[in-house]
């Protein structure tokens, strides 16, 4: 066993590489469609999966979001997008592995069948109950409205990743509750049911070892870090300590 700190843009690169290894993402990728939907992490997973098929050209994850937590000095929308939306180029599509630059979730929605994949980033979850929710600002939903119309209808897979800095302690549905009532401001919150990919997960899909949230927090730019404790047998640790060695000095997350 053996400890280590993880940042979160670490841990956003670490759950990117995992991602890539996951069997239905690589089913998918092969025969079938997979949207990532633009997200802070899902920049990080899109990167991967690019580098993945020879297509990182013309992407950069520095805008591949649509709302998102900044610091109150960075002016957003009440529903927490920038102002300047001119450099968002859309969610990836890839369909049979090829990109099709310029799409998003709302263009290929009716496509989706069994066995396609939406990848989804998440702002709570809940590790015991293994449960996500999502902030909306978007008066119809947002693309997790979009995409839960395939997810439901047709079974397409719904992957979230997300990084245990969002990690919350109440019940998501109560939490959901309170915020969704009536009168109340602020963004809504949608509890969604997918399967969850943390630091956690990636660190067993990269090396079938098995890691534990031991301890989180830190300061100069590792805020939000987390402390894992990894047990395996000893080629599954010198693989994952491998990963994370070469993942660990990530630069911080910039809109630059």
């Amino acid at each position: 066993m053996f400890q280590v700190t993880i940042t979160p843009a670490a841990g956003k690169r670490l759950i990117g590489r995992a991602i890539t290894q996951h069997a239905d993402v690589k089913t998918a990728l092969l025969s079938g469609t997979v949207v990532i939907i633009a997200g802070t992490t899902n920049g990080y997973v899109a990167e991967e999966i690019l580098k993945l098929t020879d297509q990182t050209d013309g992407f950069t994850r520095n805008r591949f979001f649509r709302g998102i937590t900044l610091p109150p000095n960075i002016p957003t929308t009440d529903s927490g997008r920038l102002s300047d939306e001119s450099s968002f180029s859309g969610d990836v599509v890839l369909v049979n592995g090829k990109w099709n630059k310029g799409k998003t979730i709302f263009d290929v929605i009716d496509d989706l069948k069994e066995g396609d994949v939406i990848l989804k980033g998440a702002n709570s979850i809940d590790l015991e109950k293994k449960k996500a929710a999502i902030l909306i600002g978007h008066p119809k939903g947002g693309t997790i409205a979009i995409s839960m119309q395939a997810v439901i209808g047709r079974r397409v897979r719904l992957i979230i990743p997300v990084g245990l800095e969002k990690r919350v302690t109440g019940n998501l549905d109560e939490l959901a509750e309170r915020l969704n009532t009536p009168g109340s401001t602020g963004p809504r919150l949608y509890p969604v049911l997918g399967e969850i990919i943390t630091e956690l997960e990636a660190v067993y899909l990269l090396s079938g070892a098995d890691a534990t949230l031991i301890a989180g927090g830190g300061v100069c730019k590792a805020e939000g870090s987390v402390w894992l404790a990894i047990n395996g047998q000893p080629d599954e640790l010198k693989s994952i300590k491998g990963i994370i060695d070469s993942i660990q000095n990530e630069p911080v997350f910039t809109l630059q």
